[in-house]
């Protein structure tokens, strides 16, 4: 997926650096604050694990049916959310004491939790956790989401040492809460729909793809049990600095775990952030009840179905409708006003997202930018790209679904006109799903997008190592149209790449491109991310779910092929050994014999800057560019990109060059 560690070839992967507070570290400006873990494991101020028990409709009969299975010390907290009537007194903690040998109290104000006991929310308010404490909030007006913000709030608070459970009930509630702890690090369970009474809360959180194990309520209680003891619940979690030397002294088991991870998935981890990875991995073995690392490495060799696992938990992130509102109103209001004034010769916004996980975030821009256009709509077309490495994010950014829990985030008028209301979710309404596209993609080895107006990557590079800005951010550059933006997460930023971008607000950290050279040693790598055979991945039939996949893929290596750059694989005698995406406007049926020489396909105008930026490829054995290149065609002069990226296939030894053309506007 990246350039690797140390050397090449296995050896190179399994080779790490010792972590190190110069050199590296010294040159990430302020990267203190920018360390997602660290900013998470700094909140973490409870003193115990809290397990989070939300229901309703069935949900007390499946509480009961929990706690009574519990041993008493598993050193642990339980909260229990239930959806009940506000203006009724509840007798749930009286029950729920008559089956369980630990305290049940109702919480009134602020109390700390403490292990081995039991804690209800009364009818009336929501409860949270925040500052080490479980503190009651005014019950909200709209529909319940009472189990979601408990349980935001504990992801929030409690980071690894959260346990999210969800129990028989009506609606939704609850699945949006499960991402947030999954993502921060804790454990999901779901009741089976079998065993619920009421099975839509249970089959909305389990079809959302973010709960870790689905059992009856007393083999819930069990598995509770099980994994009470392990460090992963028991300790705090560590400083990143100290996870960083971890990873450090583990280096060769962990190199171990990337390789099964890119033999089967083809994708290598092995750039990105330490402490991040490591803490992921941990998750997973904790759900297994593994204690060693090196055990963990020999229990994926044998098991598709957990690299599976582990790949789908490495790539999850939080996300959601209209994050950071302000960032929405400034493009609304100034930037893409801007940008639409400039597009009266080509009526035509493109858009990037690159780690688009659900799908949130695509959407969101989506909806700004009709707003935007207000009357103007059918005079501008609108292309909004999502991709993401997880086929399963990207299946569930396609259909557009999402938990009622969206209410919070969307406005009701936003609502009625952008989505269709279906029982206790919302869909994309199908003319905002008409302008977006989603296709797995690896930005860190596929060719980019290009002609972009507007690029939409934040909260993605604070996972990557340093030696993936140096990649990413000049292929940002490279795709995006004189004029456009770079917009970046909070704690982001281009670094050392101020040349090629201004920051043109800071607030929301937007960036226009410069009128510069992108850096002749961006590095476009062979497309290899979504070509590559994925054995074992969701295969369950050679007809069924493996079919699926392979249509997806090859949707999605079509859709890739229209609207990424235009590119051939050649080798050193210049002949063509692949095509990619649509090259008819660089390339020609010449007369004569039939050829394969790429100087003999290439329009004749192109011929010459073409054959000297090959010349200089092979010469230095590093990426040639050259910009501005003319053709005609059809009484239209175009101006082209031209980039040739040398690289080399282990296995052959032999070299080879992906030349890419890129029209610009």
């Amino acid at each position: 997926m990246a350039p690797k560690r140390g050397t090449n070839g296995r050896d190179g992967a399994l080779r790490r650096r010792a972590p190190a507070t110069t050199g590296r570290h010294a040159h990430r400006r302020g990267q203190a604050r920018t360390n997602p873990d660290r900013a998470k494991t700094q909140k973490k101020s409870v003193g115990c694990p809290i397990v989070g028990v939300g229901g309703s409709a069935g949900g007390f009969e499946a509480a009961m049916e929990l706690l009574q299975n519990l041993p008493s010390r598993t050193g642990m907290a339980f909260v229990i959310v239930q959806h009940l009537d506000p203006h009724h007194a509840s007798r749930l903690a009286n029950l729920l004491g008559k089956v369980t040998a630990m305290p049940v109290s109702e919480i009134a104000g602020t109390t700390t939790p403490k292990p081995n006991t039991v804690y209800v929310q009364p009818p009336d308010k929501c409860v949270i956790a925040k500052d080490g404490a479980l503190t009651l909030i005014r019950r909200t007006e709209r529909l319940n989401v009472a189990i979601d913000h408990f349980f935001e709030s504990l992801a929030e608070e409690c980071g690894s040492r959260a346990i999210g459970i969800v129990l028989s009930g009506t609606g939704s509630d609850g699945t949006a809460g499960l991402r947030a702890i999954k993502a921060a690090g804790g454990l999901t369970f779901a009741q089976t729909e079998e065993s619920a009474k009421f099975d839509a809360m249970p089959r909305s959180a389990i079809r959302s793809g973010f709960v870790d194990l689905v059992l009856p309520p007393h083999e819930i209680a069990r598995e509770i049990q099980r994994i009470a003891d392990h460090p992963y619940i028991r300790r705090p979690p560590s400083d990143p600095e100290e996870i960083e030397k971890a990873a450090y002294r583990q280096a060769d088991d962990l190199g171990r775990i990337f390789l099964s991870l890119k033999k089967q998935m083809g994708v290598d981890f092995s750039a990105y952030k330490e402490a991040t990875l490591l803490r992921r991995i941990q998750r997973r073995m904790a759900l297994h009840r593994i204690d060693k690392l090196n055990q963990y490495a020999r229990f994926l060799l044998d098991n598709k179905k957990e690299v599976n696992a582990l790949f789908d938990d490495l790539l999850i992130n939080v996300t959601r409708f209209f994050r950071d509102q302000q960032l929405f109103r400034a493009l609304k209001k100034r930037f893409l006003p801007a940008l639409f004034k400039n597009k009266d010769r080509q009526p035509e916004l493109r858009v990037w997202v690159p780690g688009c996980a659900t799908g949130e975030e695509v959407y969101s821009l989506a909806i700004c930018i009709l707003e935007a256009l207000g009357n103007h709509l059918s005079k501008m077309r609108i292309q909004i790209f999502g991709t993401d490495l997880s086929e399963s994010l990207i299946e569930h950014a396609r259909a557009g679904i999402y938990p009622s829990a969206i209410e919070k985030d969307v406005s009701r008028a936003r609502l009625k006109r952008f989505f269709v209301k279906r029982d206790s979710s919302y869909q994309i309404h199908r003319n905002v799903r008409d302008i977006c596209t989603f296709a797995r993609q690896n930005i860190t080895a596929d060719p980019p997008f290009s002609r972009l107006d507007v690029i939409s990557c934040r909260n993605l590079l604070i996972y990557l190592s340093p030696q993936l800005h140096k990649r990413c951010i000049p292929q940002f550059h490279y795709a995006i149209n004189p004029g456009g933006y770079l917009i970046l997460g909070p704690a982001e930023s281009v670094g050392l790449y101020d040349k090629l971008f201004e920051l043109v607000d800071k607030k929301n950290k937007i960036y226009a491109k410069k009128k510069v050279a992108t850096p002749h040693d961006v590095n476009f790598a062979p497309y290899q991310g979504l070509g590559l055979a994925r054995a074992g991945a969701r295969s369950t039939s050679p007809d069924g779910a493996a079919f699926n996949a392979q249509l997806l893929q090859m949707a999605d290596r079509i859709m890739l092929g229209v609207y990424a750059p235009a590119a051939v694989v050649i080798d050193r005698d210049l002949h063509v050994q692949q095509f990619r995406g649509g090259g008819e406007l660089f390339l020609r049926h010449a007369p004569g014999p039939a050829t394969l020489n790429l100087l003999q396909l290439v329009r004749p105008s192109l011929m010459a800057d073409l054959r000297s930026t090959i010349r200089r490829a092979i010469k230095t054995d590093k990426p040639a560019r050259k910009e501005g290149a003319l053709v005609k065609l059809k009484g239209r002069n175009y101006e082209i990109n031209i980039e040739v990226v040398p690289f080399k296939i282990p296995a052959s030894g032999k070299s080879w060059f992906l030349v890419i053309f890129n029209e610009t506007t």
